[in-house]
């Protein structure tokens, strides 16, 4: 199913699956040329930095949100639009989310393989870190399976809530340290920004990615227990809720 997802989205289309990462790639262009160019934006504002690198750094916390934000904004209409498995077919509605989750983490996946390309050539390597990124990812994914399930089935009954999910995503595309490093806020300010969820993962992937540092073992292990304990109320609220889909739809 997941092989059928990412196969159907491009079906058609005569340059098929490459645009799953010719998408990320114009948004990265798009991106850098806006805040490097335009507003003439740098990371390390002491350092001499160009605007390679500045756009590598970018795309890192770009993907983080952009797979988050695909597996989320589907979450809610995850059941409506496969009505016919909760009406006329004995199906596991439970597996539509991980379905989800997988074909996105898919088209996160070859955008991460755009971006150690570009990481190899502009730099000449990779850092050692680099293989840590699954590790650092794996709560994400697991927090975001739980949160699916979860609006997975709330989407069946409030229609209105992929609406709310929309306004928040593109909310925490400028609430997350993405375009801008989470030291360049305030101190009072900063804090706020670290009780968002993503910027957890958005700093720590781009440690292991694009400075070569090792991840901060002691908020990771909080984010696994976080994640585990989300993935199984989300799944919990699903299996409880889900008797009532047929009548619903």
């Amino acid at each position: 199913m997941i092989r059928r997802e990412v196969v159907g989205r491009y079906q058609g289309s005569a340059a098929g699956v490459l645009w799953s990462f010719l998408n990320p790639l114009f948004m990265l262009v798009v991106y850098a040329f806006v805040f490097s160019v335009v507003f003439k934006a740098r990371w390390n504002v002491t350092g001499d930095e160009s605007r390679t690198q500045f756009a590598l750094v970018l795309f890192s916390g770009l993907i983080v949100h952009s797979f988050a934000s695909e597996c989320l904004m589907r979450a809610p209409r995850l059941v409506i639009d496969n009505a016919n498995y909760v009406k006329r077919v004995v199906f596991p509605l439970e597996i539509l989310p991980i379905v989800t989750a997988g074909s996105a983490l898919f088209h996160a996946a070859v955008s991460y393989a755009v971006l150690l390309a570009g990481l190899l050539f502009f730099n000449g390597d990779l850092p050692v870190t680099a293989a840590l990124l699954p590790l650092v990812l794996a709560p994400l994914c697991i927090g975001l399976l739980g949160l699916m399930w979860f609006f997975a089935s709330l989407g069946v009954f409030a229609r209105d809530i992929q609406q709310l999910i929309g306004m928040a995503m593109t909310a925490l595309l400028f609430l997350t340290p993405i375009f801008f490093p989470a030291t360049a806020l305030p101190e009072d300010f900063r804090v706020w920004m670290y009780l968002n969820p993503l910027t957890l993962f958005v700093e720590q992937s781009r440690d292991v990615l694009v400075w070569g540092k090792v991840p901060a073992w002691a908020p990771l292990l909080l984010a696994y227990v976080a994640a585990i304990v989300l993935a199984r109320l989300g799944y919990a609220w699903f299996q409880r809720t889900r008797k009532g889909f047929a009548d619903v739809l």
